[in-house]
């Protein structure tokens, strides 16, 4: 964080997925998020590492945990309450749970961005209808994961930056895997709210993650 912090970073995103279970108390959490000063801190809880096995329900109560201790958004997945492909649910019953925690989060302090890590290329009209479910169950940010295959697709996803703009009235971020890297490193000048980076490639790291310093040199020169 002090390295990032130094670097010029404007937020702090947390994997609490990747933790060990002997750090995961609220003593911890209240410690990190207030080692964040004033920047605001994103977590996810998602499914995978020392997360694997637990239910659905467990991670859910966990995230209201994380923004009771401070934490400034929370991502919940499109497919919470009822696992699917592409993380994006349309059971009726997962939908109510979700917008309950929804709620839950918001009174806890938190915001919510809802993901959907779908990481293969769709088409326009099928993103925006994913963007338009996360938004109708509350979501204060949308956030889908696509991907790429080639430059034609990349470009396309670029195009689908712009309808997302002109559609949805919460903020969204657009990323995309495989070809990605255009996208990830100007998606925030076409529309994006944010850019996801990490400050160097060690083994937690996610690859297709810009580094901060390379992203921040884009967007503070894009424009001169």
């Amino acid at each position: 964080m002090e390295k990032s912090r130094a670097e010029g970073a404007d937020a702090f995103g947390m994997q609490f997925c990747r933790m060990k279970k002997e750090y995961r108390t609220r003593d911890i959490y209240e410690r990190l998020f207030a080692a964040a000063g004033d920047l605001p801190v994103y977590v996810t809880n998602y499914r995978q590492g020392e997360n694997a096995g637990k239910s659905d329900d467990i991670l859910a109560r966990e995230l209201v945990e994380l923004a009771e201790c401070g934490a400034t958004l929370c991502d919940v997945m499109g497919d919470y309450f009822d696992r699917t492909e592409g993380e994006m649910t349309y059971d009726e019953r997962a939908i109510e749970k979700q917008m309950a925690l929804i709620d839950e989060i918001h009174a806890a302090g938190g915001e919510v961005v809802m993901s959907s890590h779908v990481l293969k290329f769709i088409p326009a009209e099928q993103v925006l209808k994913i963007a338009l479910e996360h938004q109708r169950r509350g979501a204060d940010i949308c956030k889908i994961v696509t991907g790429a295959s080639n430059m034609e697709e990349q470009i396309e996803n670029l195009r689908i930056v712009t309808l997302l703009k002109k559609e949805l009235d919460i903020p969204f971020l657009f990323l995309s895997g495989g070809e990605s890297k255009i996208l990830r490193r100007i998606g925030g000048e076409l529309g994006c709210c944010m850019y996801l980076c990490v400050h160097e490639y060690d083994e937690l790291a996610t690859p297709t993650q810009p580094l901060l310093r390379c992203v921040k040199a884009i967007r503070d020169n894009i424009n001169i």
